[in-house]
Order: C-alpha cells, then structure tokens, then sequence
C-alpha cells in the first residue's frame, strides 16, 4: 500500500458563552454563573490524497445526533467538496459545557433566566463548523510522529462489596436514578463489607504529534482514559482539567500549539481516590496544588517525555485509510418485572408535584430537575420495554482509521475499559487509540454505557437498566466488529 505525503491542518473555536446556559453532567440541571476558563472545540484534518482523517474535539459532557447533523448540513454548505462523512465528533466528558441536549429532556418550571438551548445549539454548530471548514482549507504538507507515556489519571470508581446493598437494613430505593447491589459507583470503601474494586486502571497516555515539513512542533492528539471529571459539579463553563493541559503545554511549546483531546475508554474510571481520600487531600494542600492542575501536569509529563523520543520517527509520508459504517449491537433487554416496577414509579414520581413555594429558586431548579430526570429515565426504559422486540438492536456510526502503524477507533458510550483492552490486544496497530463518547448521526441521542458482563451482575450505576442501551453482548459484539475493521484496513484477512 502505497505512503503518501501527509497534508495536516488545524483549527479551534471558543464556544462559551456569558449568558446563562443550561449544563448537564448530573441529574439536576444547573445554569452557569460565568466562564472560569474557555471551553473549546479543536478540529484537526489529516489528508494523504487517497484518504482521510478529520477529528472534531469538544469540551462537553456528550454530543447527541441532532447536534452532529446540524454541524455537518453547515459543513456541506460551507464547504461542499469537504469529506464531511469523514468527520469524527467526540467530547472530553466534561460536566461542565453548554446545554447540547434535546428540549423535551428539561420538562420542568425554570424561574432563572436561561438561555434557550436551540439558540446555544445554533452558535455551537456554528463555530465547530467554521473549526472544522478551517482545518480543512489550512492543510498543509507535514510530518507525523506518535508514540505512548504512563500518566496515573484515573482509578476505578466501582466499589464491590461482599453483601448484597439492597438488602441492607438502611438501604434507600432511588427509582430513576440507580438500583443498587453488589456493586455501587462511588461507594464508602470504609465498610466492613468492602471487597474491592470492580477495574483495575489504565496508565497510557496515546500521543499523536503533528509538525511543519521543517519539523516544528504544531500539536497533538492526547488520547486518556479519564473523563474530566474534577469540576464536574461546578456552575461555570469550564474545559476542566483540559484548560491546565493546554496551558502547561503552550507554556512549554508555544502559545501557537493546538491540543486535540480524546477520552479513551472509561465508563467505569474516575478522577477520584475513593479508598485513599485523606491522603489525597493532604498531598494536595502540601504540594499547594489542585486535582486538575495534578492531572494536567501528569499528562504534560508524558507528553514531553513522548516528543523527547517519538520525534526522532517523524514521517512525511503515511498510509491513511479510513472506514466508516453503521454497526448494529444487541440491546440491553428489559424483562417484564423491571418494566411493570418501572410504570408503578412513573406513576408515583408523576403524583410527586413540582416545588414552587419552598426554597430559593436555584434550590428549587436542583429539586425539580431531578424530579424530570427521574421521570424521564422511568419513561424511557418502558419505551424500551415496548420497542424491544421489533428494534432488538441499537445502530451506531462507527470510524475506524489507520495512520501509518497506529489506529483509531470511535465509539459512542461510555465504555468500560475492558472492551478497550480486548479491541487493543487483538488489533494490527502497533498503537490502537480508542475514542469513547464519539457522537453517531444514525438514531438518536448521545452516549450511554456500555457496562461489562460483571458489572451488570453487580448492578450499580453505570450497570443498570436506567444507564444501559446496549448489553454486555453488544459490547463484545462492537469488539469483534471494531476488530475486523482494523484487520481489513491492514488488509489481514478475518
């Protein structure tokens, strides 16, 4: 297969905004109070002449189909001749961007001035469009270089217990939000009954740096398995510990180099030491740092030790091949109990008033919010329940790229680290860098997760039906069909 002449262009946009915008990432809606620091988008084009790669990275929870639409109808009219369908959307899994989810998920009173989220929508579109567009006009001859470093970002945040939780005494139902048991996200390791963590962790950072033909540094992809996660209660726009990561490199390397992020596989890893919190908090205070400042500098680390050996490889000239098409996994199935346990919660949560006299009004967006999420999550799994025999499968638009001797793989859940791990271990890529969170065109949504055969048996959140579109099955089924794309783009039969 022949190597060509690498062409490369880059581009970014800020998409905050100052006025009052919805932010997901929990169960209560909040409205931002300011911008603590940018929240970005990055594109990046990488073009041989005979195929190409174009990556779209935002600072955000998830991006849905509707939003992923919209931007490349803008696209086609922007720039018509552009590969749009060759267009990979992703998000960090900051709980800290803008509104870019559906209106009718926010069925519920708002006495706080509030930015309409189609007016939100239509700016962010906007501005990935033109970052995308950009990239792509700017290309220009090239050199790559790629390798991986060991960075500690993230460690399991499922803690498993001896005991069954949902027969303990104190045990509290939550319908809508979690359904408890062997297993729970975010649980107190400081019980007698704690066995142990569910995942392991995963300390690769994946690295792809870009240069001028002269060989000056331009920028990077940084591929890890950590969502950023360390703000992701704050009412401010923030990239999260993403803003520390750019800053400490273009310190470093200039203010002129661009960082494209991508979160690998992390479904069921966190930003936070759940069984050594003390101590986490003392290290912190005396080395007068903060948890993302912490992350950022781990990852800056690995990057410049990266770029200290991978740049002696820069190539001119590599193979890109680039295939995309919808796959199709097997649903999570929701039996008969679980549904009619389901509509006897919609019932009573929809007898459950919103507040209106009690409270500020912000304590009142937070009740009632929550109120709307639990609802919601309800409806849809006895939608679910009603679909499921006529839609067994759930579509997903799928990317699978070569680079040279590396890959990339997109996927569009929170995926647990596993499945990354079987897909990695089996492919021809010298280098596999999986991109969780990667927006689909086909269907409906955003991302949900995609939980292993033992955390389903653990249930907890992230493993239960309210969290789960796809199955365990699914996901070994996304494995092998990831697998078999990247045998056949390194033309190695199946």
């Amino acid at each position: 297969m022949d190597e060509k002449q690498v062409l490369i262009g880059w581009s970014r946009r800020d998409v905050s905004t100052t006025q009052p915008v919805g932010i997901h990432g929990q169960f209560y809606l909040r409205l931002s109070e300011g911008v603590k620091d940018p929240v970005m988008v990055t594109a990046l084009a990488i073009d041989n002449g005979s195929d190409a790669g174009i990556f779209l990275s935002m600072d955000g929870v998830g991006i849905y189909a509707h939003n992923i639409k919209d931007i490349r109808a803008k696209v086609r009219t922007l720039s018509p001749d552009l590969p749009v369908e060759k267009v990979i959307f992703n998000a960090t899994h900051a709980h800290t961007g803008g509104d870019l989810r559906p209106a009718e998920d926010d069925d519920f009173p708002c006495e706080l001035p509030r930015m309409p989220g189609a007016e939100y929508q239509e700016f962010f579109a906007s501005q990935a469009a033109e970052a995308i567009v950009e990239a792509w006009q700017q290309r220009k001859p090239g050199q790559l270089a790629w390798g991986f470093g060991y960075a500690t970002t993230s460690c399991s945040r499922r803690v498993v217990y001896f005991d069954d939780t949902s027969k303990r005494p104190d045990a509290v139902l939550r319908p809508g939000l979690m359904v408890n048991g062997n297993a729970v996200m975010y649980g107190n390791t400081n019980d007698p009954q704690f066995s142990h963590f569910e995942a392991g962790a995963d300390p690769y950072v994946n690295l792809l740096f870009t240069y001028t033909l002269e060989g000056k540094l331009t920028g990077a992809v940084i591929n890890v398995p950590c969502p950023s996660q360390c703000s992701m209660h704050d009412w401010n726009l923030t990239a999260d510990y993403w803003h520390e990561v750019r800053q400490n490199i273009r310190q470093q390397y200039g203010d002129d180099i661009f960082i494209l992020p991508q979160c690998a596989a992390a479904g069921d890893l966190e930003t936070i030491n759940l069984h050594y919190k003390a101590a986490h908090q003392r290290r912190l205070k005396l080395k007068g740092t903060t948890q993302r400042q912490e992350i950022a500098d781990r990852i800056t680390a690995a990057f410049s030790e990266v770029l200290d050996w991978a740049s002696q490889d820069r190539r001119s000239k590599v193979v890109i091949r680039h295939k995309t098409r919808t796959v199709h996994l097997s649903k999570r199935r929701i039996s008969k109990e679980i549904y009619e346990q389901e509509k006897a919660n919609l019932e009573a949560l929809e007898a459950k008033p919103f507040v209106t006299d009690t409270g500020t009004a912000k304590e009142r967006l937070v009740q009632n919010s929550i109120l709307c999420s639990q609802r919601n999550r309800c409806k849809k799994v006895i939608e679910r329940y009603e679909s499921q025999d006529n839609e067994p499968k759930l579509p997903m638009e799928m990317h699978v790229i070569r680079i040279g001797d590396i890959a990339f793989a997109s996927n569009r859940f929170e995926l647990y680290m596993d499945f990354m791990h079987r897909i990695q271990a089996q492919s021809p890529a010298v280098q596999t860098f999986i991109i969780q969170l990667a927006g689909t065109e086909v269907g409906s949504g955003g991302g949900s997760y995609l939980a292993t055969e033992r955390a389903v048996a653990g249930k907890g959140y992230s493993a239960t039906q309210y969290c789960n579109l796809v199955s365990p099955e699914g996901g070994q089924e996304l494995v092998k069909e990831t697998v078999a794309d990247l045998k056949e783009l390194w033309g190695i039969e199946p």
